[in-house]
């Protein structure tokens, strides 16, 4: 996810980079003809990195260009990835993040280093002055507790990391 303007500057270098990449695999003859497969999934490594670098970009503008002035709907689909609602709502509410700090009571410092670690180190309270900063409103929402497979036992932190990473992992392949 794209989250400032430097981000935003970066990937369109990377952008000219994974373009430049496949245009020199496009005139690779040799290699098309001598190793087809591999050359194929060169080709389609560099073109899938490619389009996700796109699709930020895309969001990355819809999101800075939005009317701050009406609403905008941001879905989530697991709750790991709550904290790039936040995000998401600051930038297209066109606020920084001293403002957004000034609004929920907390340090620009505070704002930053929430988001540089995606809220990871934010107490609950901290996340909820900055919903309510937001005015970030919950519409339909619905859990799931699956009551017959709850867990028993404790689970440590690295599961947890991991099972966040596991779920990162399939949600880009898809």
């Amino acid at each position: 996810m794209i989250k400032d303007e430097k981000e935003y500057t970066v990937t369109q270098g990377l952008i000219g980079e994974f373009e430049k990449s496949i245009a020199a695999t496009e005139r690779d003859e040799a290699r098309k003809t001598n190793d087809p497969d591999g050359w194929e999934l060169m080709r389609s490594s560099l073109q899938s990195h490619l389009d996700k670098l796109k699709a930020e970009i895309a969001e990355y503008e819809r999101l800075t260009s939005h009317d701050r002035h009406s609403p905008i709907v941001l879905n989530l689909d697991d709750l790991d990835y709550f904290p790039q609602v936040l995000i998401k709502a600051r930038m297209a509410a066109k606020l920084s993040h001293q403002e957004l700090a000034n609004l929920a009571g907390l340090t620009e410092e505070q704002i930053k280093r929430y988001e540089g670690n995606d809220y990871e180190d934010a107490s609950f309270l901290d996340v909820r002055f900055v919903i309510d900063a937001l005015d970030i409103k919950i519409q339909n929402g619905e859990f799931l507790i699956p009551l017959d497979t709850l867990r028993r036992t404790p689970i440590t932190k690295e599961e947890l990391l991991k099972s966040q990473a596991t779920n990162r992992e399939q949600s880009s392949t898809n």
